[in-house]
């Protein structure tokens, strides 16, 4: 899928049809014939255009003549087969051509809808830099978010976990675990290229640009820092958790053994009185109450005893 944004008058984002100067060409898991059709009219190199679409590709700057590749990860949140939320991380293209400014990726996001409804302020497709670091700002925004997420997720598992015997919970944990590693892996590679582009002069920015970038840098070493502390307590709440269930089927069954104790006592005292035997009581007419009070009083005892020693 292929859309065009230009910016007019008034700040208002217009859609067109044609790709003219000044406008920002969004590509969402585009066919191979519309990623050739881009590659000629903005004679771009294919590799541009295929490697952002790879979803193991990693987060680097490259320049070749006068165009400029810059890819990232970005969050994005999906659902298991349980239905439970995970979040991943995936590659973005940004490509700077002396015309116009393309975004490439395999999958439609949120943050792309913040620009395409013209909700980010003082944004103009044709000012291909502040776009480019308004999309990272939004994009270091978004793990902080996500990260919040799983955060009340933790918290909220964690107080069902408390009274669970259950692995549903561990399953969380692990998933969540799972998207803290692509976070901090995502998030590491993309602090490298911004180091990269406020090092070394691959974009041309005024001092309003680089201010933005520094913001963008400070956004994402509080996720990189977020991330660490988060999978730190989620690794050791993992194993304690696991400990906390597993003490949890001891007492259940500690309690069921109880049971079964107390309830064998009165079963031995009714299979003894019921042997064709002679024994003491057998021939009084009050026989049945003594056998049912020897029962309760075995069984009243041991399960006071056991009550003391709190096995139940």
């Amino acid at each position: 899928m292929i859309e065009i944004f230009k910016t007019v008058e008034n700040r208002e984002l217009i859609t067109v049809d044609e790709i003219v100067k000044g406008s920002w060409v969004n590509m969402i898991a585009p066919t191979e014939a519309e990623i050739n059709e881009v590659c000629v009219k903005l004679q771009l190199p294919l590799d541009f255009m295929k490697d952002p679409l790879d979803d193991e590709e990693r987060p680097r700057i490259e320049r070749e003549d006068d165009h400029l590749l810059l890819i990232v990860d970005y969050p994005y949140m999906t659902h298991d087969e349980a239905g439970s939320r995970i979040y991943e991380t995936i590659p973005i293209g940004m490509i700077f051509t002396p015309d116009c400014f393309v975004t490439i990726s395999l999958k439609d996001t949120p943050i792309l809808a913040s620009f395409k409804n013209n909700k980010i302020k003082q944004f103009y497709t044709n000012k291909k830099t502040r776009f480019a670091l308004q999309l990272l700002f939004e994009i270091s925004l978004y793990y902080l978010r996500y990260l919040k997420q799983i955060n009340k997720m933790t918290t909220e598992s964690e107080r069902e976990l408390h009274q669970s015997m259950k692995n549903k919970e561990l399953y969380t944990f692990l998933a969540l675990e799972k998207s803290l590693v692509y976070f901090t892996t995502s998030l590491k590679s993309n602090k490298v290229v911004l180091d990269k582009i406020l090092r070394f002069n691959y974009l041309k920015m005024y001092e309003e640009d680089k201010e933005l970038l520094e913001d963008v840098i400070i956004e994402t070493n509080q996720a990189i820092e977020m991330t660490e502390v988060y999978a730190s307590i989620l690794n050791g709440m993992m194993d304690a958790f696991a400990s906390i269930i597993s003490n949890n089927v001891n007492n259940a069954m500690k309690f069921l053994t109880s049971v079964t104790i107390i309830l064998t006592l009165p079963t031995m005292v009714a299979s003894f009185f019921g042997m064709n035997v002679n024994l003491p009581f057998s021939h009084n007419q009050h026989a049945f109450m003594f056998t049912l009070m020897i029962a309760l009083s075995l069984a009243g005892t041991v399960a006071f005893i056991f009550w003391k020693k709190k096995y139940f």
